[in-house]
């Protein structure tokens, strides 16, 4: 496939019914560093690939407060190649985890904690009001309904735009819900990692018109190597990275996308996959690869 980035070939999602973003977007976990503990990345070709990332009509990008390496931060390198703003630019972020600043994962936020993180984040950021947060819920919280709470007086008090829920179940969205309006979910899922609950949470959210954002869309430890993947990246011209993003968005018409990179080359072949239609063949092929064991490069 033509690697010309077509952002627009992915369609717009309109967050909350009042916040319009493409489709197509970009995660900044990866900014700072390749992994949690490194190695750094250059910081200005960090900057290089978010500004490029914008050119190329991208308005939606996600970050943390807690995606930094040494003293760099995803929010710095935000603030510093795109601030001031885009008008139309969309910065969703997340609260919950916490890192010492030798990046040790710290318990998870309690309710002054999450205020604080809430106004790092703004003040990280260089804005007055958080376009979207989600609280990240750790695998050692079975209920959110607390530091849910703790967020939904944020918005309130007009800091925060919109809420979110990441890392949740069923049950735990249900609770957030009866609180405050949710808009989006952002749990891990890909071609090749999701489950039945997975996909049925994924339903409930398109019957409520409630954004889906998959973590690491790719992975998150390389791109898979599948056969099937092979087979419908070669059909269409297309890498397997590609297929994976365009399986997301092709998947339900509430899937956002966001992959993220610190490669200006890898970033073009990311948003160049909103512009990859797979058909009914394809997304047959690709449908139930999520069981099988692959290799990843």
């Amino acid at each position: 496939m033509t690697t010309t980035p077509d952002v627009s070939a992915a369609g717009t999602f309109h967050l909350g019914g009042d916040l319009p973003v493409s489709r197509m977007g970009f995660g900044a976990m990866k900014l700072p560093s390749h992994d949690w503990d490194g190695p750094a990345c250059d910081p200005g070709q960090s900057r290089e690939v978010l500004r490029r990332a914008v050119e190329l009509g991208i308005d939606h990008i996600d970050t943390a407060w807690f995606y930094f390496h040494r003293d760099v931060s995803a929010n710095g390198l935000i603030r510093q190649a795109l601030h001031p703003y885009r008008d139309d630019l969309v910065i969703a972020t997340k609260v919950g985890p916490g890192r010492d600043p030798e990046g040790n994962w710290l318990l998870p936020a309690d309710r002054e904690g999450l205020r604080a993180a809430v106004h790092r984040n703004l003040r990280e950021l260089g804005v007055d009001r958080l376009d979207l947060v989600y609280l990240r819920r750790m695998p050692s919280q079975s209920s959110i309904a607390e530091p849910f709470a703790a967020l939904a007086e944020l918005r309130a008090e007009g800091l925060i735009r919109h809420l979110g829920v990441s890392n949740v179940d069923a049950a735990q969205l249900a609770e957030a819900e009866a609180l405050a309006p949710v808009v989006a979910v952002q749990n891990k899922f890909s071609v090749l990692e999701h489950t039945e609950a997975g996909d049925r949470l994924l339903a409930d959210c398109e019957a409520k018109g409630i954004a889906f954002v998959p973590f690491y869309p790719l992975g998150g430890t390389g791109v898979p190597d599948h056969p099937a993947l092979r087979r419908v990246a070669e059909r269409h011209g297309a890498t397997r990275a590609q297929v994976m993003v365009a399986w997301l968005l092709a998947l339900s018409p509430v899937t956002l996308a966001i992959p993220g990179t610190s490669s200006p080359a890898h970033l073009v072949e990311n948003v160049a996959a909103a512009g990859l239609h797979l058909d009914a063949a394809d997304l047959a092929e690709l449908g139930a690869l999520a069981a099988e064991p692959v290799a990843r490069t």
